[in-house]
């Protein structure tokens, strides 16, 4: 069975904080998502001018979330980006909120977050029927309600995961033999938290 590499654990704050910036999380995103691009590119697709791009790019380079990647043209004259880990990063809200400056970095990192992820699904709500029968019967949106203890919950994070880390590989795996008819990427959001009714 192939190793993962885990998530980097952010416990530094200054790192965590170059996330609540938004549109340094939005280009994050689509530059995980898209493996490498320019500040160009990823400036269409954010409808921002690419200097302002190309500055928090370097940001998050500063920070080592995202790497140079080689040089994808002849004449190198575009400077192209990649995330600096495949496995993505996170972090614990007790590691990093001890301090008011702490609670609020995390909480804005978080709430970002929220706010990124609830973005991209109302896009997809919007344009649902553009995707066809096949694609739209096959995505789900779902909520269980369990009772758990923490130690539970954590464990169930840990399997899911697993099995995220699983299905990830298997796209990756396909991708690179060539196998692409037909391959979109997949968001998937799974929270969990505790609440009382």
């Amino acid at each position: 069975m192939p190793q993962h590499p885990e998530p980097e654990r952010i416990t530094d704050l200054s790192r965590l904080k170059a996330f609540t910036n938004p549109l340094r999380m939005q280009l994050y995103r689509l530059l995980y998502a898209a493996g490498t691009a320019t500040a160009s590119q990823l400036a269409e697709q954010v409808d921002q001018v690419p200097s302002l791009v190309s500055y928090h790019l370097r940001k998050l380079a500063e920070h080592g979330f995202i790497t140079e990647a080689p040089a994808q043209s002849a004449d190198g004259r575009e400077r192209w980006w990649q995330v600096a880990s495949e496995a993505g990063w996170g972090f614990r809200e007790s590691d990093l909120s001890a301090t008011p400056e702490g609670a609020a970095a995390v909480s804005a990192v978080t709430r970002g977050l929220a706010d990124n992820r609830v973005a991209q699904y109302r896009a997809y709500l919007d344009q649902s029927s553009a995707w066809g029968e096949q694609w739209t019967d096959a995505a789900f949106g779902t909520e269980w309600m369990l009772d758990l203890t923490s130690a539970e919950l954590a464990e169930l994070a840990d399997e899911l995961q697993a099995l995220s880390r699983r299905w990830r590989d298997r796209g990756k795996a396909a991708r690179a033999a060539g196998d692409t008819e037909g391959r979109e990427h997949v968001s998937v959001h799974v929270y969990g938290f505790p609440f009382r009714p």
